[in-house]
Parts: C-alpha cells; sequence; structure tokens
C-alpha cells in the first residue's frame, strides 16, 4: 500500500508542478507533514543534495524521498510517478507546439501560464529559505552570496562551492 501511496503522491505532484523541480518544495514540504516520510530537516538536506547532484531538482528529489520512504523500489516509484506526467504531457503536445506555436490562443495559455509558474518558483524559495535560514549565520552567508551573485556574475556552480567552503571552513 506504501507503495501506492508514494506513486500517488508524486504522480499528483507531477501534475501540478508547473515551473520545474522547485516548485515541488512545498509539496514536498506537505508531504512531510502529512505523512512523516521524512523530516523537514531532511527534507533541507534532499534540497541541497538535489541542487549539487546531475538532473533535474524534482527529480532527484523524489527518488531521495522515495528512497528515504521505502528504499530502492520507493526511489523508484517515486520518481517514476513524478516523471510521468511530465512525460506524457510533452509526448502529447510535442506533435502540436510547432504546428500551433502562432496560434494566438495558444500563446495566450503559455503567456498566462509563465506568471503562474514564476509565483509557484517565488513560493518556493520562501519555502527553502523558511527550512533553511534558521541561524544568523546561514542568513548572513546567503544574504552574502546573493548580494555577490549580482555584483559578479559567475555561474551556480561557483557559489554552491563557496557556500560548501564558507560551511566547513566557518563549522556552519
Amino acid at each position: 500500500m506504501i507503495y501506492w501511496r508514494l506513486f500517488y503522491e508524486f504522480l499528483t505532484i507531477g501534475l501540478v508542478a508547473i515551473g520545474g523541480g522547485l516548485v515541488t518544495i512545498p509539496f514536498l514540504s506537505e508531504l512531510s507533514n502529512k505523512y512523516g516520510w521524512y523530516s523537514l530537516d531532511e527534507l533541507t538536506d534532499m534540497i541541497a543534495v538535489s541542487e549539487i547532484t546531475p538532473g533535474t531538482i524534482g527529480i532527484n528529489m523524489a527518488t531521495f524521498a522515495g528512497f528515504k520512504t521505502c528504499g530502492f523500489w520507493g526511489g523508484m516509484i517515486a520518481t517514476s510517478g513524478l516523471a510521468l506526467p511530465a512525460f506524457l504531457i510533452l509526448l502529447f503536445f510535442s506533435k502540436f507546439i510547432f504546428k500551433y506555436k502562432e496560434n494566438q490562443l495558444f500563446q495566450s495559455v503559455l503567456f498566462g501560464i509563465r506568471p503562474a509558474a514564476i509565483a509557484l518558483i517565488l513560493y518556493a524559495g520562501w519555502v527553502i529559505a523558511k527550512l533553511s535560514l534558521t541561524e544568523w549565520k546561514t542568513q548572513l552567508l546567503s544574504l552574502i552570496l546573493l548580494v555577490i551573485s549580482f555584483i559578479i556574475k559567475k555561474s551556480p556552480i561557483f557559489y554552491i562551492i563557496a557556500g560548501a567552503i564558507t560551511g566547513v571552513v566557518f563549522g556552519l
């Protein structure tokens, strides 16, 4: 039964998480509260590990959450549930995207989805901040890296490595 619940919950997330993997974070927070499959501290660890590993954050987090809940098969089932809606939707719409890309109704739909996706990503950022920035040291490091990222245009990898090194050096 737990496998079906994992598949169903991640399938549901995959259906509504428009905007990318970061949008899954509020849903994963809700799952933590609803089922206790992982703690909110573990969720912040999932976010960190998912950000530094190859692949999309949503898939990485589904795999991590499923594995934490039910081992290897839990990871496979949660990942499949999350990825299936996107796969089917892209498979279906790929036939129409090029055919109707100039269609005004189609363009209006895409135009309307963009702000919703941005709002969901911003909300995910808010959830991450609430979960992760619990001490003044992490708040200060986050603020410093944010300011530096606006001033010095570097790869995100640079900031991830800088944050990791700072965490080790200062014992965060």
